[in-house]
């Protein structure tokens, strides 16, 4: 199976003064929405960053990818809810993202907290996000209800 999603991002002006615009394409679940610098160093409501969609989208392949998992192991989560905090920075090598933490919070009946704890690193490893992401360093706090 082959799938190519699409989005693009549209930018004015400078850096610090300029404006952009994002949309996803392929699914047209949003289009046109506002993104800028100045929201990657102060948080803005209704404008987002590079950052908060590459969180959403390793927040969601997380989420999936477990589902997985657990299937192989024919079990079925009752919920898998999965939070990507993602970190950016002005390092000495200049911007850059230096740290994704996955808050995972998840019900699946028969599965013991031991297992999971397993289960749940094997899943950061190998989600595909997590393998584009490979430089970032990236963290997992699992608890499983």
């Amino acid at each position: 199976m082959t799938n190519v999603s699409k989005a693009f991002a549209h930018w004015e002006d400078s850096l610090e003064d300029g404006f952009g615009l994002i949309s996803a394409e392929s699914s047209q679940l949003f289009i046109e929405a506002p993104y800028n610098f100045k929201a990657r160093a102060e948080s803005q409501a209704h404008i987002t960053t590079p950052e908060e969609l590459l969180g959403a989208a390793h927040a969601a392949c997380f989420s999936m990818a477990f589902s997985q998992v657990l299937g192989e192991k024919n079990l079925t989560a009752r919920s898998i809810d999965t939070t990507a905090e993602v970190t950016f920075a002005i390092t000495a090598d200049g911007p850059a993202i230096t740290k994704i933490h996955l808050i995972n919070h998840s019900v699946v009946p028969g599965l013991s907290k031991e297992d999971f704890q397993e289960m749940a690193q094997i899943v950061k490893a190998n989600c595909p996000v997590s393998k584009a992401l490979a430089g970032v360093d990236i963290t997992l706090e699992a608890t499983l209800d």
